[in-house]
């Protein structure tokens, strides 16, 4: 097993030239895919398929969005361990955390593209989502139109593989200011999460940008960092605009090719006003 994000992979590609058809020998590079196990006070919690780097970030932002701690401090100690099958993040909690994370509980092993896979109720499932304050926040309309293109300059994995999604932050008048890739769209948010918090940084002062579509864990994730608006490159689905909607989130989508739509909260991006003659 390797703990590397990619590795080169030969293959045979077929191509066509219109005159005849044909195969040759490639080499590419692949992002990894390995077997993450999220390990409190020694009890495993959760599996999941996911690209192995930054894996704190990984494991301390999994931990603020499902609810099990509210801050990093309240993560006592963290080992991260390799094995043949895979990688363990083992993660001590402070004793007054033990109570959330028995209520939060989770056996989890699926795949990456579900992120409510395992869950053991319906009320896990639609868990109530604390409200996004961050009322004065704004974000003007340049940055949200931009915002995909400037998160390109943050997707080196992407650009070896073409194969993962990415999650960034953005701070007005700043730009992406940090980003996180991942095979998984939850995963690459989870660590952006983690490294915000990791490093200091309030989420509720910036916006989270996504490669992928807005689906409903994503936002409960956003809320639950406290992040006030969320943009991306792909389309939401009905229930996230309405649990964006609830917790105040702006939700801005299809933010490409110099335009977007937004769907909930618009008055936090502002744009300027023309010119009167």
């Amino acid at each position: 097993m390797t703990n590397a994000p990619y590795r080169s992979q030969k293959g045979l590609s077929r191509q066509q030239d219109g005159q005849r058809d044909g195969q040759q020998a490639i080499r590419r590079a692949l992002p990894e895919e390995t077997a993450i196990a999220m390990v409190y006070n020694g009890t495993t919690q959760a599996v999941m398929m996911a690209t192995p780097a930054d894996i704190e970030d990984f494991a301390t932002g999994f931990s603020l969005t499902e609810g099990f701690i509210t801050s990093p401090a309240e993560i006592t100690d963290m080992e991260v361990t390799s094995h043949d099958l895979g990688i363990e993040a083992r993660i001590w909690l402070s004793e007054d955390r033990t109570e959330r994370l028995n209520a939060r509980r989770r056996q989890m092993a699926g795949a990456v593209g579900c992120g409510l896979c395992g869950i053991e109720s319906l009320e896990q499932a639609v868990r109530p989502l604390p409200p996004v304050g961050a009322d004065d926040f704004t974000i003007a309309e340049d940055d949200v139109i931009s915002a995909t293109d400037m998160l390109r300059a943050f997707q080196p994995l992407h650009d070896r593989t073409h194969a993962v999604h990415a999650a960034g932050f953005l701070q007005p008048g700043k730009g992406i200011i940090q980003a996180r890739e991942d095979v998984g769209r939850h995963n690459a948010l989870d660590k952006l999460i983690g490294a915000l918090a990791r490093q200091g940084l309030d989420a509720s002062h910036g916006a989270i940008v996504l490669t992928s579509r807005i689906s409903v864990e994503m936002v409960q994730k956003c809320a639950m960092a406290g992040t006030p608006v969320l943009i991306a490159v792909s389309a939401p689905t009905a229930h996230a605009v309405h649990l964006a909607e609830g917790a105040g989130i702006t939700l801005a989508a299809f933010a490409r090719g110099g335009g977007y739509d937004v769907y909930t909260h618009p008055d936090r991006i502002k744009t300027e006003a023309p010119d009167v003659a």
